[in-house]
C-alpha cells in the first residue's frame, strides 16, 4: 500500500469491533403511505442489536465468526509482504447460498464477473458455515406410552444473533417424521415441496394468513417456523418492506444469553413465543405427540432444522408485479425453487 499510494498503513483496532460491522447491517426501513409520506419505521435488519442483547457480546465478535482467523502467520500483501499474525479472512461468510447459486446460474445475463469455480466455492463455504455453525438438534426426551409416541426436541441456536437473522425473507423449521418398520410414513410435518413451498404452513398457502408459534404439535397440518411475519397499517401480512409498519411474529431462534423480557423494541420477540417458557436464549423445545395405535415398530423417528434464504411467500408475491425486474427474479426462483432450502442439522432415534 506504501509504495502503491504513498500512504503508511498503521493497524487499527476498530477494524475487528462488531460496531465496525453494524454501521452498514442496522438497517431501518422507514413504511410508505399511499401518498408516499412516511407512516413509521420497520428494524429489518439488526443482528448487531441481537448480538449486543446477547452473551456473545463478552465472547466474540462478529467478525470472529464471518471472518474468521488465519491460524499462522500469512503475509497480507504479495510485494515485499511481511508475515503477521491474526489476519482475519475476508470470506464474509453470509447466510444466503442461494443468491450466490442464482448470480452463478444467470451469470450472462447478470454479469457476474467471478469464475464459476470461484462462485461455487463461495456457495460450498456458505453452506460449510450454516451446517456447522447455526444450530443443534436433540432429542430431551422420546418415548411410546400406549398408543401416542411423544417426543421432546430442544432446539439450540449456536449463533450469536437470531436464527434466522438479517432480510426478513429468511425462515428456518423443523421437520419431523416418524416412520414405522417397512419405512411408511407414519407422521410428517415440514416437508418441503420442489417449489420452495413447505406442506401446512398457512402462509404458503394463503398470503393473508400465516403459520403461529407452537409448543406441541399434535397434527401434520401444524409446522414450527421460525421467522418474522409483518403487516401494513390495515393489519394484513404482507411481504413489501415499503408498506410493513410491524411484525406480528418474530420466534426466530435467540442467541444465548438473549433476555426476552429486557429487549429493546428493535429486536424484541412478537407472538405467542413471549409467554412460551421454553422459548428462551439460546434455545426452544417444541415436543410432537403422535398416534401409533396399529403401527408396527420399531419406530424411526427424524427430526431436521432447515433453512431458506427466501421463502415461497416472498418470491410469489412479485408475481402480480408485470415489469421486468421482478419477471425475471421469479423466473429464476421458479427453476431453482428446488435448490432454495437446505437442512442444517438433524437427529434420528429408533425405538423398539
Amino acid at each position: 500500500m506504501h509504495s502503491s499510494s504513498g500512504f503508511l498503513q498503521a493497524e487499527s483496532k476498530h477494524i475487528q469491533l462488531s460496531e465496525m460491522c453494524a454501521t452498514c447491517h442496522t438497517l431501518i426501513t422507514e413504511s410508505l403511505g399511499p401518498n408516499g409520506e412516511v407512516i413509521g419505521e420497520l428494524p429489518e435488519q439488526v443482528p448487531y442489536q441481537e448480538w449486543k442483547h446477547s452473551s456473545f457480546v463478552d465472547k466474540k465478535s462478529c467478525q470472529s465468526c464471518h471472518m474468521p482467523v488465519v491460524e499462522q502467520e500469512v503475509a497480507i500483501s504479495s510485494v515485499m509482504g511481511i508475515p503477521r499474525k491474526e489476519v482475519s479472512r475476508h470470506t464474509y461468510q453470509g447466510g444466503n447460498f442461494f443468491m450466490l447459486k442464482m448470480l452463478n446460474r444467470y451469470r450472462g445475463e447478470l454479469g457476474v464477473k467471478a469464475l464459476p469455480n470461484e462462485m461455487e466455492n463461495a456457495v460450498n463455504r456458505t453452506v460449510d458455515h450454516l451446517q456447522s455453525k447455526s444450530a443443534h438438534l436433540e432429542f430431551v426426551n422420546i418415548e411410546v406410552s400406549g398408543s401416542e409416541l411423544r417426543a421432546e426436541l430442544h432446539i439450540n441456536n449456536l449463533a450469536g444473533h437470531k436464527l434466522p437473522t438479517a432480510y426478513p425473507s429468511r425462515r428456518t423449521w423443523i421437520y419431523f417424521k416418524v416412520e414405522d418398520q417397512q419405512e411408511n410414513i407414519v407422521f410428517e410435518s415440514g416437508a418441503l415441496r420442489p417449489d420452495g413451498s413447505i406442506i401446512g404452513n398457512d402462509n404458503d398457502e394463503d398470503a393473508t394468513r400465516y403459520e403461529p408459534h407452537y409448543s406441541e404439535i399434535t397434527e401434520p397440518g401444524k409446522v414450527q417456523i421460525y421467522e418474522t411475519i409483518m403487516v401494513g397499517p390495515d393489519d394484513n401480512v404482507t411481504t413489501g418492506l415499503l408498506t410493513a409498519v410491524r411484525f406480528i411474529k418474530d420466534n426466530r431462534i435467540l442467541p444465548d444469553g438473549f433476555d426476552k423480557t429486557t429487549a429493546e423494541e428493535k429486536i424484541e420477540v412478537h407472538g405467542p413465543a413471549v409467554d412460551d417458557p421454553d422459548f428462551i436464549g439460546g434455545s426452544d423445545r417444541v415436543t410432537y405427540h403422535v398416534d401409533v395405535v396399529g403401527v408396527e415398530g420399531p419406530l424411526k423417528v427424524t427430526a431436521e432444522l432447515w433453512y431458506q434464504p427466501i421463502g415461497f411467500r416472498w418470491a410469489t408475491n412479485l408475481t402480480p408485479y408485470d415489469a421486468p425486474e421482478t419477471n425475471r427474479f421469479v423466473d429464476y426462483f421458479n427453476s431453482m425453487s428446488d435448490e432454495s432450502a437446505i437442512r442444517l442439522t438433524g437427529v434420528s432415534q429408533v425405538l423398539e
